[in-house]
């Protein structure tokens, strides 16, 4: 089988002129960096054979030249490439030298550095140095060998000829060995320090640093001179320690060094040791920097597969200021980046003016009692503002920030006024805007008020609504529809509220108006007569009910923003989540919920940005927070004190001002180019546990596209597409409901592509015993980098503990382990049927505290309900497979396979169960008791250990291949056939085994996928990274081809047939570990008919 695309770790990075490559697996891939633009991907080449990249060197020379050669090495392969510049809008070419292929050079290489006449100097492993003529065949000129080394971990070579070329080595007992290659008897000089093994060395030869990295989480820097100078010991200048695990890689800016870790942070040092500047984005560990002379760019790649781009720091940001307020100051509020409300705590009210540097008074102090609700809403087209403020007296005061004096007061409640804000309403005219209060008892208000120049501001009532009984009942946030008519609200309780809006007239409200301390009716200005009391004759307009409720949504900490983009409603909260919306009809439903950072638990405004990027606005700890979810980097961190003090934001050109020590503090940032550019898409951040094929989109202008879902250890589910053309993968939707490692996936539904794309419901199970339900809908849109969208729906979840905890008499059950993982799952085939005719799917579990469990999905309802389970392995059940048994005359039986740690394979008839659990769960309205399982049909020991891989396939003749693999290298097959006996019971179905064959050694580690392809074909793949194909005959298993793979630690398989243009069938599959990698490779034809016995 052939390899097509490949997601792997990044482990090198090196600048080669205007191009920066990277090593992910054997191959390399290349970016263009030329001009000020962003940068873009260039090409990718398979560079080395069975081995990763785990270094890339360019050639030095001068800038600017046509191409640049570049060794690539790891493992004991040594390949070199020449990147040559493409024309004019093309990118950069990559090509093979001296020979095109790769060359195994007998041992392990650690470094390589150009020396002079275009060869290579090597560092080997057993502490070798050679000098390499690499052209032609491949010769050695130079070897030497130095004694008492010990075991290498990494090196680093200096000096371009042999007389003086000088070798350092980081030993796996922590120390620095330093030695010239014309002298290798022992090492010259031992560098003491470090109490783990060193993983990285970085050697700058102008000023005679070293600078060295190791797993005890620090970088020292030594000057050692020339490195192959003097034999004096060189001394430790820096101990830097601010990495949380082993640091992976080092590399010297100057004369401080820069690191990255495997905790995710890429950290430049200053001259005490302290860290200067603090990079993260990634997903996972570190392996791999770069840094680029020229331009001071930073090159980072790691474990999730991504490279990102840092460009040099932007100047740092000034500190916040404090403004020096003039009274005590209660709230804040931000009128523009350069204007500052602050409302002092006895109600009085003053703003700042950034472009004078000083405080103007506008209220004085309230008579009735001091104020305590402020909003404004700036007005398009100049610097007025419309401003409103309440108290616990119940009295509204609305007046234009340039004209306090002229003021309108209201009387809109007999209580206190709990919440006030300003919503935009598309279609008022720019001189109004609509505003909401809340008053007492859960009253709000819905009022348009229009700014009239010079005079008070005039407000009509729009509409009156109720919110729901709880006790913190006021809003929170506000935003009208675009579907027109309805209005949705948040409120402090974190419950969501639907509520109908008409733009009928409303009523003029009369209101006193305050000028030059005259009082005036607001009526008047009008031109009406017959004004109406907002206090006493509000009840002429109804008081609306909301249509549609979340109650608690986003908990009892409250809502703190709904808005609208691309056609869905998305609402944040306190609870460290945002959730995505839709409407049907008149009712809202929650679509999928989001948590873009663990320890950001208040999460207060969503910004989408022109250029696609979806900013989080929130506070981590005490820190004010603006966060890319496309980098997963921090925009803005402002140390304030945390959110529950008094704060506001504004965007354009951002500012921040808050409540600290008595005083106003105010943030500014001007805009500018962001630091970090992604060059390649993270995936996961560790290990990728299981992977499932969801199917292959065209697009026109596109090769195909195919769409896989993801599950890793770090509690993500990913669904991303990959194209054959770049073989780079694009993530299209993350998953974060799981709080604990994904361990397994299953597909039900259509999922083949139709005239609007790919629909289907995917399920995904792990630790902490919890499942989750998504209804997944992928469109074409060309416009995208992906040319694909998904759609996530959020349609269930369920976890056993929560199911323990709702039953009867618990105290005197035993509680389930909290522990218990879902191993694997599987969706149960063909449940509607004219004998079982149900809107309900069914889910088998295996389960690692020795049960197989059934369960039950009601879409519509959105419930996932436990129907049946069974503790009959008592050990950990590693393998769940469902398959459907169906006669002639459409009789139908529903079986189960499953498989357990200690070999054994069991049949299941779940046929009973499964209708006694429809029956049960119509009578009970979707809730009933778990039933039990009955005894297995068949149980046969397949393995010696552990079964780590199962597939089951029907036969033509309608019987059924079993293939199992183990933890010891085996692999079984077994032919199947059900009997079926009168009557629906479980008791007349038989299963017979007509052939059986294992073959013990197939590979030489766990077989973690294996799938039948044929019925005299077998696929099969081990952590030995080896993929086989099988013949299955009447004398056994015999192979017919291995194929290397480049995915360490094989966690899955998947496979499916495609069909080309001729009519040939060509197999694909897909496998998953420390990566990705997609095969396909054509069918071989099926061997002729035995023939009949005479």
């Amino acid at each position: 089988m052939e390899s097509v695309a490949l997601v792997a770790p990044v482990t090198a990075l090196e600048f080669a002129g205007d191009v920066l490559l990277a090593g992910t697996g054997p191959e390399v891939a290349a970016f263009r960096l030329s001009g000020g633009g962003p940068a873009a991907a260039a090409g990718r080449r398979s560079v080395l054979r069975e081995a990763t990249v785990q270094g890339l060197r360019a050639e030095p020379g001068p800038a600017g030249g046509a191409a640049v050669r570049v060794a690539a090495f790891g493992g004991r392969w040594l390949a070199v490439l020449a990147v040559r510049r493409g024309g004019p809008g093309e990118g950069a070419r990559l090509a093979a030298c001296g020979g095109g292929a790769a060359r195994e050079v007998g041992a392990r290489v650690w470094e390589a550095r150009w020396a002079a006449g275009g060869r290579l100097a090597l560092a080997l492993g057993g502490g070798t140095v050679a000098l390499y003529e690499w052209r032609g065949g491949g010769r050695w000129l130079q070897r030497a060998s130095c004694g008492g080394a010990g075991a290498l971990r990494c090196a680093a070579l200096a000096g371009t000829g042999w007389a003086r070329l000088a070798l350092a080595a980081g030993t796996a007992a922590g120390a620095v060995v330093v030695w010239r290659a014309a002298a290798a008897a022992a090492p010259r000089r031992r560098l003491l320090g470090h109490q783990g093994a060193v993983l990285a060395l970085c050697y700058a030869a102008p000023r005679g640093l070293l600078a060295s990295a190791s797993e005890d989480r620090s970088v020292r820097l030594w000057a050692v001179g020339e490195l192959g100078g003097s034999d004096e010991a060189g001394s430790c200048l820096l101990v830097c320690y601010g990495h949380r695990a082993r640091v992976a890689a080092v590399a010297l800016r100057g004369p401080g060094p820069v690191s990255a870790g495997e905790d995710g942070a890429c950290l430049e040092w200053d001259g005490g040791g302290g860290v200067r500047r603090e990079r993260r984005g990634h997903r996972g560990a570190l392996r791999a920097l770069a840094l680029r002379p020229a331009g001071g760019c930073i090159a980072t790649g790691g474990d999730d597969g991504g490279v990102r781009l840092w460009r040099p720091r932007r100047a740092a940001p000034a500190p916040a200021a404090a403004l020096g307020a003039p009274v005590r100051p209660r709230a804040v509020l931000l009128v523009g980046p350069r204007r500052v409300l602050a409302l002092g705590e006895a109600g009085g009210l003053a703003v700042y003016e950034a472009a004078a540097g000083r405080w103007v008074p506008v209220l004085p102090p309230a008579a009735g009692g001091p104020r305590g609700v402020l909003a404004a809403a700036p007005l398009p087209g100049g610097d007025e503002a419309l401003c409103a403020l309440a108290g616990g007296d119940g009295r509204l005061l609305l007046f234009a920030l340039g004209c306090p004096g002229a003021a309108a007061e209201l009387q809109p409640f007999e209580g206190a006024v709990r919440g006030l804000g300003w919503v935009p309403r598309p279609g008022l005219p720019p001189d109004t805007a609509a505003l909401l209060a809340s008053g007492p008892d859960g009253e709000m208000l819905w009022l348009d008020v229009t700014h009239c120049p010079g005079r008070a501001p005039w407000a009509r009532l729009m509409g009156r609504y109720l919110l729901p009984p709880c006790k913190q009942r006021w809003h929170t946030c506000a935003a009208f529809l675009p579907q027109g008519g309805l209005l949705l609200c948040g409120d402090r309780r974190g419950s969501l509220l639907l509520f109908p809006c008409s733009e009928s007239p409303g009523q003029v409200v009369e209101s006193t108006s305050s000028t030059n301390g005259d009082t005036n009716s607001v009526s008047e200005d009008s031109g009406s007569e017959t004004e109406l009391s907002c206090l006493s004759h509000k009840g002429a307009r109804p008081l609306e009910a909301p249509l549609s409720v979340l109650f608690g949504l986003h908990g009892k900490t409250g809502v703190t923003s709904v808005t609208c983009h691309g056609g869905y409603i998305y609402s944040t909260g306190r609870d460290g989540c945002y959730r995505q919306l839709g409407l049907q009809g008149q009712r809202l439903e929650v679509l999928c919920k989001h948590r873009p950072r663990k320890g950001l638990q208040w999460i207060e405004e969503l910004r989408f940005t022109p250029d696609g990027d979806l900013l989080v606005l929130g506070f981590h700890a005490d820190n004010f927070v603006v966060r890319s979810t496309r980098t997963g980097d921090n925009l803005h961190c402002i140390p304030c004190g945390g959110g529950h003090r008094s704060w506001s934001y504004c965007s354009s050109p951002e500012a921040f001002a808050f409540v600290k020590c008595g005083d106003v503090m105010l943030y500014h940032c001007e805009a500018k180019p962001c630091e970090q550019q992604v060059l390649l898409a993270s995936l996961h951040g560790r290990e990728i546990t299981c992977v499932r094929h969801l199917g292959a989109m065209e697009v026109p202008g596109h090769a195909a596209i195919n769409i896989f879902v993801t599950g890793s250890e770090d509690t993500t589910v990913c669904v991303l597409a990959l194209s054959e053309r770049s073989r780079a993968a694009v993530p299209l939707a993350r998953l974060s409901d799981h709080n604990s490692s994904v361990r397994a996936l299953a597909l039900a539904g259509p999922v083949g592509p139709g005239d609007e794309g790919l629909s289907t419901l995917l399920f995904s199970a792990g630790g902490r015993a919890r499942i989750e339900c998504y209804r997944l809908l992928c469109a074409r849109d060309p416009a995208s980098e992906s040319a694909v969208t998904c759609q996530v729906i959020h349609v269930a979840s369920h976890q056993l503990d929560e199911h323990w905890e709702r039953k009867k008499n618990r105290h005197k059950l035993i509680k389930m382990d909290p522990e218990t993982r879902y191993m694997s799952l599987s969706v149960v085939p063909g449940t509607s049927s004219e004998q079982l005719l149900t809107s309900w799917k069914f889910l088998a579990a295996a389960c690692s505290d020795g049960s197989v469990r059934v369960f039950g999905l009601l879409e519509a309802a959105r419930k996932l309900v436990l129907v049946a389970e069974s503790f009959h392995h008592e050990r950990c059940v590693l393998k769940v497979e469902a398959f459907l048994h169906a006669r002639a005359g459409g009789e139908r039986r529903h079986l189960l396979c499953s498989a357990a740690t200690d070999g054994s394979v069991a049949f299941w008839d779940i046929t009973g169960p499964i209708t006694d659990a429809t029956d049960a769960l119509h009578r009970a309205e979707g809730q009933m008791r778990p039933l039990a399982l009955d005894a297995p049909l068949l149980t046969i020991v397949a393995h010696s250990c552990g079964v780590n891989s199962l597939h089951i396939r029907e036969t033509p003749e309608g019987r059924y291949l079993v293939a199992s693999g183990s933890d010891d290298g085996s692999i079984s097959v077994c032919l199947l056939e059900v009997a079926l006996g009168g009557g629906e019971a479980a008791a007349g179905t038989c299963l017979r085994i007509l052939e059986r064959v294992a073959r013990p050694c197939a590979h030489a580690a766990h077989v973690t996928g294996i799938r039948v392809l044929r019925p005299d074909l077998l696929l099969s793949a081990s952590v030995d990274q080896r993929l086989t194909l099988w013949r299955r005959g009447p004398a056994g298993l015999h192979e017919l081809s291995t194929t290397f793979f480049h995915v360490p630690d094989l966690a899955e398989l998947d496979c499916w047939e495609l069909v080309e243009a001729g009519g040939g069938l060509r197999y694909c599959c897909v496998l998953c570990g420390q990566g990705l990698e997609m095969l396909h490779g054509t069918a071989p034809p099926e061997p002729p008919p035995l023939e009949a016995p005479q």
